[in-house]
């Protein structure tokens, strides 16, 4: 079999301060000021206003589908003030989605918050989250009707590690204590937002969502086969693969697993320190697989050991980011097509994928990294913001419209 099924999701995905330009009320802008960080976005791809051109490009690559993310900041600008010019521009964002085919999956959660929200404690305080329910009260009925596929919060492991444990993204702290602190009050965010949604729905009488996270997966192998090695994947693979998917099926609050995948952490621990078992990975190039721009392993079979795995959770999946950073755009095929082939065979034997979106359908700004690394489906002109379709997206255009298959037939 070398088909996927008729009703399979296809799409493309962004985030709102990767792509949208001048976010200028949120904590990255912040610190992009502040010139704590290398690169700021500044007008990044103004998608702010060149959004329909760019959905005029995904229908035309034959998506039906387009992941994206409400920017909190814009549309609570100052504490319990909500700006009705925003969410207007993200109805009109979603109603010309819905225009062109293209299922919104819409996530209020990627990364950035308020200055407001930062400057009160954010994450790290319990009783903040009040403030990301109250958002997500508000906005969610202004969208329901036309929204079916809710992202609470993206890749929640990530943003507490690399905010508050690595210090590289803002606030830039390093504290193991408030990197648990953020964990749990982001799983407890999305605990009480799912049931939230739910409940929307259910007062508007309309047909259930479908809510979950973007869980950020990684295939953690072994180097070395040593004790040291085969207890430091275990651990990753407990603390960092499943402790959210874990606690939230736990709690029966996910109605389909969301995944992000990229590649392979290979894992050779020299001590038995806890930082080494947690984080160390092999610094000698044993077992090379080639690499993306930024020096991420390409390793399909990882996807498929994984999607093998989460199958334990009889939920349907959707893979929520899967892409490359490179200049080589025939390697971006490539790893589309490896990840496809091991997508579609994973879906054989049983687990209950239902689409696959491509991480970007732009080349954007990639957080700390800056713009240097290109994601994206479509080539941006960061000077004249001109869009240009790159050839990995036609190929992939090819096999979502059922004319060639994963295999090249």
């Amino acid at each position: 079999m070398n088909k996927f099924p008729d009703n399979f999701l296809w799409g493309a995905a962004t985030s709102a301060h990767q792509v949208e330009g001048n976010n200028t009320l949120n904590d990255w802008w912040q610190a992009e000021v502040n010139l704590a960080l290398k690169e700021a976005s500044g007008a990044a791809c103004d998608h702010y206003t060149l959004y329909a051109q760019d959905f005029a490009i995904a229908q035309e690559l034959g998506h039906n589908c387009h992941r994206f993310s409400l920017e909190w900041s814009r549309i609570e600008p100052q504490a319990g003030v909500f700006d009705l010019a925003e969410i207007e521009h993200y109805r009109q964002v979603i109603r010309e989605l819905k225009n062109r085919g293209l299922e919104p999956v819409v996530t209020l959660h990627h990364f950035t918050n308020p200055v407001w929200f930062s400057q009160f404690g954010g994450w790290s305080k319990f009783k903040l989250r009040k403030y990301f329910l109250r958002f997500v009260k508000r906005i969610v009925p202004e969208f329901a009707h036309e929204v079916k596929y809710w992202i609470t919060i993206n890749e929640p492991l990530v943003y507490s590690s690399h905010a508050f444990l690595l210090g590289r993204w803002p606030p830039q702290q390093k504290s193991l204590l408030k990197t648990v602190k953020v964990t749990l009050n982001l799983a407890g965010a999305h605990i009480q937002a799912y049931r939230m949604i739910h409940r929307i729905y259910r007062e508007k009488k309309l047909n259930p969502p479908q809510v979950s996270i973007a869980a950020n997966l990684q295939a953690f192998e072994i180097c070395q086969p040593n004790w040291r090695n085969k207890l430091a994947v275990y651990l990753r693979n407990k603390l960092y693969n499943f402790y959210f998917l874990d606690l939230l099926n736990s709690k029966k609050t996910l109605d389909f697993i969301g995944i992000n995948y990229y590649g392979r952490n290979l894992v050779d621990v020299e001590n038995w320190r806890l930082s080494n078992l947690l984080a160390q990975t092999c610094g000698h190039n044993h077992h090379p697989l080639p690499k993306n721009s930024l020096g991420w392993d390409i390793y399909p079979q990882g996807l498929y050991k994984l999607l093998l795995t989460v199958k334990k959770y009889n939920l349907p999946v959707l893979i929520t980011e899967n892409g490359i950073c490179t200049e080589d755009d025939d390697l971006r095929w490539d790893y589309i097509r490896q990840h496809l082939a091991v997508i579609l065979k994973a879906y054989t034997e049983g687990v209950k994928i239902f689409g696959y979106i491509y991480w970007a359908l732009l080349d954007n700004f990639e957080w700390a990294e800056g713009f240097s690394p290109r994601f994206g489906l479509v080539h941006v002109d960061y000077g004249s913001k001109k869009r240009l379709i790159k050839s990995s997206a036609w190929k992939l255009a090819e096999v979502i419209k059922g004319k060639q298959g994963v295999d090249g037939s």
